[in-house]
């Protein structure tokens, strides 16, 4: 019944999901659970519900569901949803979802290790959970992995790791990772010097909504430098 429900889910046809969801929540199902709180808490197929998802990602997290841990996390990061805001909660519940093999925990679990965020700062922890996204496919673990081997956060500086790992980000589409990767041809670090790459990168990254691509770009064309 849960391949039903996911299929409808996927179809749009939310009512019909919900109602399954429903049935195999109540028979103690966590997948269910997970993906009937979401969406109560985006209003898909019912009224938004905080209080419910809470619950349901509460009831699903107790059995270890790895996404009901993650989405749990991001309300307590966050304090939304009803969940008090706290940040140790958070990095805990993170780092449960995270050695459950949920990428998007594994970024969050480095960044808030990088950070000192609910737990102390360690930058050699924040690598080791960067790299497991990144191996993952996940492009912001990717580009903030390039972030802490330009810098020799946690790891040996290594410009050849930095190059490789913004050009994996900026391959995926990632903002962040095409201004860094421009940055780094810009000024020949890991890779020949090219202006003209530099500035192309530094296009696709504002086009793609980076706000310090934009000034740059904005600045080039008031100065008459760039036409476009």
């Amino acid at each position: 019944m849960i391949k039903k429900a996911h299929e409808a889910y996927n179809k749009k046809d939310f009512k019909t999901a919900l109602e399954l969801y429903t049935q195999l929540s109540n028979s103690g199902d966590a997948d269910a659970m997970t993906s009937l709180g979401y969406m109560y808490q985006n209003a898909q197929g019912c009224e938004k519900n905080d209080a419910k998802a809470l619950e349901l990602y509460e009831r699903a997290a107790e059995l270890k569901q790895p996404y009901a841990l993650y989405n749990l996390a991001i309300l307590y990061m966050n304090g939304l949803g009803g969940a008090t805001h706290n940040q140790f909660k958070a990095h805990e519940l993170f780092m449960e979802a995270a050695i459950r093999e949920v990428p998007p925990a594994m970024y969050e679990v480095a960044l808030m290790l990088e950070r000192g965020l609910g737990c102390l700062q360690n930058y050699s922890e924040a690598a080791f959970w960067y790299e497991e996204g990144a191996k993952r496919g996940h492009l912001q673990s990717f580009n903030n992995l390039g972030v802490l081997y330009k810098e020799g956060h946690g790891v040996e500086k290594n410009e050849a790791r930095c190059f490789i790992c913004f050009k994996k980000a900026a391959d995926g589409g990632l903002a962040e990772g095409l201004y860094n990767l421009g940055l780094l041809y810009d000024q020949g670090i890991g890779c020949e010097q090219n202006h003209d790459t530099a500035l192309d990168l530094c296009r696709k990254a504002a086009y793609n909504g980076h706000a310090k691509a934009k000034e740059i770009i904005k600045g080039l064309q008031d100065e008459g430098k760039i036409v476009f």
